[in-house]
Order: C-alpha cells, then structure tokens, then sequence
C-alpha cells in the first residue's frame, strides 16, 4: 500500500485517491494562499446530532476559532450539491465564514454573507480569512 506524509498529522497515511487530493489542497492553502500549517488541521472528529462527522481541512484563525472548512473528493467524484451540503452540515457545528470542495480538479469556494454562503471567485488568502467581513 503506498503512503503519503500528512504534515499536520505529522505521520505517514495512506494515499487513497481522496487522500491524495487533501494533501494537494493543504499544500495549496499553505504555498499558494499563505495559511500557516499550524493553523490547519486533517480529519477533524466532531459529532453533529448523534452522528460522527470528520472534516477533511479545518484552516483556524490565530484565537483557534474554525475559519474555513474544506471538503475533499476522489478526482472521479462530481462536486454536486449534496457534496456542498455535507460542507455546511459541518458548519452547523465549527461556524465557519468559507466553505471549500474540491475533487483535485474543480474546487468551489463559498463565503458566509449574512445567513447564507454565497459562491466567491477566488480562494482568500489568510490575512482575507482573518478580515472580519
């Protein structure tokens, strides 16, 4: 079985295709949009109701409060809306202002305007995260 290095868990997992693409995303978040690692974290337990729920990527601000959270998807598996719904039932418990799924291929990101989250053209940078709207 072939392993990939998950930098916030700090240990080897292995490299399912869903895994692959969260370890893109981290990477993506850090290089490119400047989110501190240490303020990211993978497969983040929570219980919703009665049920277990993991997110795949939570991004916090520098108080610990959830910020952002992704959804990550095999490259074969279409971002519909109920991939977009599942992002925002795990908001009804981390209270996030973006919400992002990609597949590897597409990604879309929402921001929170008012009471709902509203399709944003561009991944924010950290410091925009960080900006209260």
């Amino acid at each position: 079985m072939a392993l990939i290095w998950d930098p916030l868990r700090k240990k080897e997992v292995a490299a399912t295709p869903e895994e692959r693409v969260r370890q893109w995303f981290i990477i993506q978040l850090r290089e490119a949009f400047g989110v501190p690692e240490h303020m990211m974290m993978s497969e983040v337990g929570f219980t919703f109701g009665r049920k277990a729920y993991r997110a795949d990527i939570v991004v916090s601000g520098r108080d610990g409060v959830p910020l952002a959270v992704v959804e990550c998807k095999r490259p074969e598996v279409e971002l519909t809306p109920a991939v977009l719904e599942q992002a925002m039932r795990y908001n009804s418990v981390l209270g996030v202002r973006f919400l992002m799924v990609t597949n590897g291929k597409k990604t879309y990101l929402y921001r929170l305007e008012g009471e709902r989250f509203i399709p944003f053209d561009h991944v924010p940078s950290y410091e925009e995260m960080l900006c209260p709207q």
